[in-house]
């Protein structure tokens, strides 16, 4: 495994993936996915900052987390809920059945005080996303100095865009239903707020990558053994942060690296789709 001289932070939602056609459970959720994969791939820290409830779905995630060997100093454990979505498989494809929004984690937002932004300021990135609740924080973080990467949903509408991609670095969303003319005019809008590289990821078709000038065009990877394609948007952006961040921090960015670290993504993300869950760590449930 390479190793990647980058610390980052996923900031954000956890869930129990409940997979109601086999009655087991995997840790996820955007930002627990990020730190995860992350360490996977190789990041010399990864960290993930965010509430867990106390019920036993929650235990679950915190002791995959250990396991992963994930830092979660800044995590807070609250009475109620855990975040939970509910989840089946049809021909091999993952279809959301509902989700109880976040659990006690909808409920309580995370505000960050002088001390976890003393925290924050130790990483090269922090990354969140549309189901977070986290998005009345991120001006913290930008003001912060620290890059943050944002994961939009297919749900995030014109104005949440214009509310949120002005604080963020990094763009990410899931394009797989839009044209290919369609989606670069998507990215053009999503980079005009200031995002300096905005990736929209299409499934099987790959990625669509822009950064203000250049548009990349990434094709999906083959997948050996397919398993479970939970996670595989989240595992693409995840390693192309993380070795971009590196080529930032080596002063090598630009256009030979972006097409570098999307072909690195794009390997990466074939791998996770061999994997069940997002992550593994299934456990069964009554």
């Amino acid at each position: 495994m390479a190793e990647y001289n980058v610390k980052v932070l996923g900031f954000g939602d956890n869930v129990v993936d409940k997979y109601e056609h086999i009655k087991t459970m995997y840790p996820g959720g955007n930002a627990v996915n990020f730190a995860v994969y992350a360490k996977m791939f190789g990041a010399r820290r990864s960290a993930y900052m965010g509430y867990f409830g106390d019920d036993k779905e929650a235990e679950h995630v915190i002791e995959s987390l250990r396991q992963e060997g994930i830092e979660t100093v800044k995590c807070k454990q609250l009475v109620g809920e855990n975040g939970c979505a509910r989840v089946t498989v049809i021909n091999n494809d993952r279809v959301f059945l509902g989700s109880n929004e976040g659990g006690i984690r909808g409920e309580t937002l995370y505000v960050l005080d002088r001390f976890d932004l003393e925290y924050i300021r130790g990483f090269d990135l922090v990354h969140s996303g549309n189901y977070c609740f986290t998005e009345r924080q991120l001006h913290k973080i930008k003001e912060a100095g620290v890059p943050l990467s944002f994961d939009f949903s297919d749900d995030s509408t014109p104005e949440y865009y214009a509310q949120v991609a002005p604080l963020v670095d990094y763009a990410f969303m899931s394009c797989s239903e839009m044209s290919e003319e369609a989606i670069q005019e998507h990215l053009k809008k999503v980079t005009g707020y200031g995002v300096k590289i905005a990736v929209a990821s299409r499934g099987s078709e790959g990625c669509i990558a822009y950064d203000g000038s250049r548009f990349y065009v990434q094709r999906a990877l083959p997948v050996e053994k397919m398993v479970d394609t939970m996670g595989a948007g989240d595992s693409l952006l995840t390693s192309f942060l993380v070795s971009y961040m590196e080529k930032v921090k080596e002063g090598k960015a630009g256009q030979d690296a972006i097409a570098e670290c999307l072909e690195k993504a794009a390997g990466f993300a074939s791998k996770v789709c061999g994997m069940a869950g997002a992550w593994g760590h299934g456990k069964k449930y009554e």
